[in-house]
């Protein structure tokens, strides 16, 4: 009997595969295999939180799958991940396959792994478990929780704030802090102070430098140097005196390690060192999880990455405790292992800490097996881990005083070494705490003693002015929500995303500053909202979500009263006018959009007919700057603060900015605003000899290209599209980067594979060209020729393959791959099941592809929510109502087509039934 085993990547499916033999068949189910239907009544409060689910056609060919394998099984074993979405995963594919009827005689299990090693898979097989409902509820709840808010509040956005795109339990709540960290660094006033330094020598004329630190015998604060005027009366106050030792103190100080990895601290540290974005780092990740070939072997290097866990497995730290004797001795060693645990609030530590699966595969071992991005992050990982396991640093810090005869004027040198480097030997926190260490340990005071005479060499006094707080990073906003106890570590990374994706922010200078789309969401939420983008709320719901995830709180409870309140907040703004909303708005952005002139002037003085106020306006297509004065005055501007890019005679306030000239063509090289966007061009359009019209050659800007920084170099680059990468290692084939019309993508013969959000055509490189191509699908296969003439080819389509014959095209059957279909079976398929494409060109439309459904809807929910699914059958009645309607139209045939459409309402009834 064989043994079935699911998991979520296909990657992990054969490295699992032979960890346990030929009793097993380990199969992939791509992720979710089915989620709620992107439509209203999805979730529906009123039927006690009953929810619709529905499998699209990936996920129906993988349950299908899998319910093939069973037949004659004897055990299933659903094996994704070890966390909240895994736990679902499964409980989706149990629960589809139950109603199909495929685990009649079938034992099924859940299994965990926290790392795809034997050792661990084994264990895992021996030690199964019953799927955890408080942990599949938690998930219900959150997926209820994140509908219900998406789709109640964003058409609220759409119809009182047009322009919007959407809202979001915890995007909002993110969204708000980068906007509050913006408007905090718009009101931001520099204040300006001075410090006070001498360079000094000792008896033996060793120099050191000291900062003044008493002038006037008062002990200065920040701010007791305010200008020029008194920063040179201190200045001649240390000139004009004689100065000894006054104090000599010395200690030791001992720094520790910092723990290993979880998911937050591995994107911020990524972020900090490697330069990698979020998305980026858990990429990397999982692919460094699931295992690389080394030595003919797929081998998992790392374990879990999701995870909010800062403790490893007993037997991970005696491996890296041995590890660290064998390599750096035993000073390097602590007398007894360390323990840590997480200070992030909401903490569930369920998994271990991210570290390596084997520690004696080192960095420099693996290195010719992974890209380069996987390089630098498994070192990252590997040091960090080890680090945590070593001997604390010990650094001698010397603090000496400077004082003159009166004591009225003091003086401080410190200086530092390291007197035991520690876990220093081998890892550094962060780019910052190296940069200070480096300082640090450099500055290392001569000898002195109290009463040694000093003699003074120069003094200088140093302006300063004080700095706003930063703009968030992907690093530092992470370790802000982890902090706030908003969002959990897996959903990090998505939700910077979207807020991208939803041109809510932009990043610049790996900084976040917020979109003035997203400054009107985040004041609109504010104004009408508030209780719901309230860190405190928000990071209290996450609270009630993990209490339901550990069985102490029932996850219908919490939403009812979820439901309840923001029902009612929700049905408050049903009267709201948009006047109401553009007065709130303008009151609350006004200091950004109209900021103080130097002159002194009014910001809002419309510079048109200087009679009427600027303000904020609405329109069909979202906010703009207008005046009141309308419509005697016709002034607008786009929402953009004055002088700011794109606005006020920016780059590209007139549609065209000339980069310069190319030197092979000697065409003028533009970058120009059009319809879909900027882009670049080469030369103007013009006639041929035959006095037709030429196009000139156009390349668009990719996502991650800031038009006001591009130079003439990179717009050449962009329009000498395709790029060779280079050739492939092992076919010797070319592989080519170019632009489509569906962005960047990569091609090698008949292959194509479009580029990920973080990689960039430009600059892309070979190994990670060859990585991508690995998993790329020919777009066409050419069968041979048709007994007609010509050759017949299948193709990959946006709906499926498809056969294609000149203009005959035919769909391949549901299930059949398009590398399995032989010439033979095309041509009778063309024969008969081939249709005439419509003609193209002048006057030749391609008919509109009829809408079909993606799968069939069902409601499914825990045991204890059948009875609320079962008030579904009452609603058919409703649907049949369709029935008379047509008839009575019938005579008339105009009218008789509107009636037949309103068959559509009858769907929901029978999705329910099915449920």
């Amino acid at each position: 009997m064989t043994n079935i085993v699911v998991v979520e990547s296909p990657a992990k499916a054969k490295t699992i595969e032979k960890y346990l033999g030929g009793d097993y068949k380990v199969l992939a189910s791509f992720g979710h295999v089915r989620d709620l239907p992107a439509k209203d009544g999805s979730v529906r409060p009123d039927e006690d939180f009953a929810m619709d689910w529905e499998a699209d056609d990936r996920g129906q060919k993988q349950v299908k799958a899998i319910a093939q394998a069973l037949r004659g099984a004897r055990h299933l074993y659903l094996a994704t991940d070890p966390d909240r979405e895994g736990e679902a995963i499964s409980w989706h594919v149990k629960d589809m396959l139950a109603r199909s009827g495929a685990l009649k005689g079938v034992d099924v299990q859940r299994i965990t792994f926290n790392e795809i090693t034997k050792r661990a898979v084994q264990y895992a097989i021996d030690h199964p478990r019953e799927l955890d409902m408080p942990l599949i509820e938690a998930y219900l709840a959150r997926r209820a929780l994140d509908y219900l808010v998406g789709f109640t509040l964003s058409p609220v956005l759409w119809r009182k704030l047009p322009g919007s795109k959407s809202a979001g339990r915890v995007q909002s709540v993110a969204l708000r802090l980068i906007c509050e960290r913006e408007a905090e660094i718009e009101a931001f006033v520099a204040r300006e102070y001075w410090t006070v330094a001498g360079r000094f020598t000792t008896p033996a004329g060793a120099p050191f430098t000291a900062r003044l630190t008493h002038h006037l015998g008062k002990k200065l604060e920040q701010f007791d140097l305010p200008d020029e005027a008194t920063a040179m009366a201190a200045k001649r106050a240390v000139e004009g005196a004689s100065f000894s030792v006054g104090s000599v103190e010395k200690k030791r100080v001992k720094r520790n390690p910092p723990p290993p990895f979880q998911t937050s601290t591995l994107q911020q540290e990524a972020s900090r060192k490697l330069g990698f974005g979020a998305q980026a780092t858990m990429r990397t990740a999982q692919s460094l999880y699931e295992g690389v070939a080394i030595g003919g072997e797929t081998v998992g290097l790392i374990t879990y990455m999701r995870t909010d866990g800062v403790q490893m497995a007993r037997e991970a730290v005696a491996e890296l405790r041995n590890h660290i004797k064998s390599e750096f001795g035993e000073d390097y060693i602590p007398g007894a292992p360390r323990e840590y645990s997480s200070r992030a609030k909401n903490a569930q530590e369920a998994h271990e800490a991210i570290r390596p699966t084997d520690v004696s595969r080192t960095p420099e071992k693996v290195a010719r097996y992974l890209s380069e991005q996987q390089r630098k992050l498994y070192e990252l990982i590997w040091k960090r881990a080890v680090a945590s396991q070593m001997q604390s640093a010990e650094l001698d810090q010397t603090s000496v005083e400077l004082v003159e005869p009166s004591g009225k004027t003091k003086l401080r040198a410190t200086g530092s070494v390291i007197a035991f480097d520690g876990f220093l030997k081998l890892y550094r926190e962060d780019q910052d705490d190296v940069a200070d260490d480096a300082d640090e340990d450099s500055r290392i005071l001569p000898p002195m003693r109290e009463k040694d005479p000093v003699k003074r060499q120069s003094v200088e006094a140093l302006q300063h002015f004080t700095q706003p707080p930063p703009r968030y990073s992907e690093a530092s906003l992470v370790k802000k929500m982890e902090e706030l106890g908003i969002g959990r570590p897996s959903t990090y990374a998505s939700i910077l995303q979207v807020l991208q994706d939803r041109e809510y922010v932009k990043l610049d200078k790996r900084r976040f500053i917020p979109e003035d789309r997203g400054r009107l969401v985040t004041a609109f939420l504010m104004s009408f909202f508030e209780r719901y983008v309230d860190t405190g709320f928000t990071a209290g719901l996450e609270e009630q979500l993990d209490d339901i995830s550990g069985g102490r709180a029932d996850w219908r409870e919490v939403m009812r009263q979820f439901w309840r309140d923001f029902r009612d907040a929700v049905d408050a703004t049903k009267d709201l006018k948009i006047s109401d909303v553009i007065d709130r708005l303008d009151e609350e952005l006004g200091p950004h959009f109209f900021p103080k002139a130097d002159d002194g002037s009014d910001p809002r003085l419309c510079p048109n007919c200087h009679k009427g106020r600027l303000g904020l306006r609405l329109g069909r297509t979202g906010a703009f700057i207008g005046c009141s004065n309308y419509p005697d005055c016709r002034y607008t501007r786009p929402l953009a603060v004055p002088g700011a890019e794109g606005e006020g005679g920016g780059a590209l306030a007139d549609g065209v900015r000339i980069l310069g000239t190319d030197p092979v063509s000697g065409l003028e090289v533009s970058l120009r605003r059009g319809p879909y966007g900027i882009y670049a061009q080469l030369g103007e359009a013009g006639t041929d000899e035959k006095g037709k019209p030429t196009k000139p050659k156009r390349a668009s800007l990719t996502r991650n290209m800031d038009p006001e920084v591009m130079t003439l170099e990179t717009a050449l680059v962009l329009l000498s599209m395709p790029r060779v990468v280079g050739l492939h290692p092992e076919t010797g084939e070319e592989i080519t980067s170019n632009l489509g019309r569906f962005g960047p993508y990569l091609k090698m013969g008949a292959l194509s594979k479009s580029l990920d959000r973080d990689d960039d055509p430009l600059t892309i490189g070979l190994n990670r060209a060859v990585a991508l191509m690995a998993g790329a699908k020919p777009r066409g296969i050419t069968l041979g020729d048709h007994p007609k003439g010509g050759p017949v080819e299948v193709r990959r389509g946006r709906f499926g393959p498809f056969l294609m014959h000149g203009t005959r095209v035919a769909n391949l059957p549901r299930g059949v791959e398009m590398e399995a279909v032989t010439l033979d079976e095309a041509v009778t398929l063309l024969a008969e099941k081939g249709k005439e494409l419509p003609p193209r060109g002048k006057g030749g439309k391609k008919a509109p592809a009829k809408k079909t459904g993606t799968g069939k809807v069902v409601t499914s929910m825990p045991e204890a929510d059948k009875p609320a699914a079962k008030k579904a059958p009452a609603k058919k009645a409703p649907a049949k109502k369709a029935a008379p309607a047509k008839k009575a139209a019938a005579p008339a045939k105009k009218p008789a087509a509107k009636p037949a459409a309103k068959k559509a309402p009858a769907k929901p009834a029978t999705r329910k039934a099915a449920g």
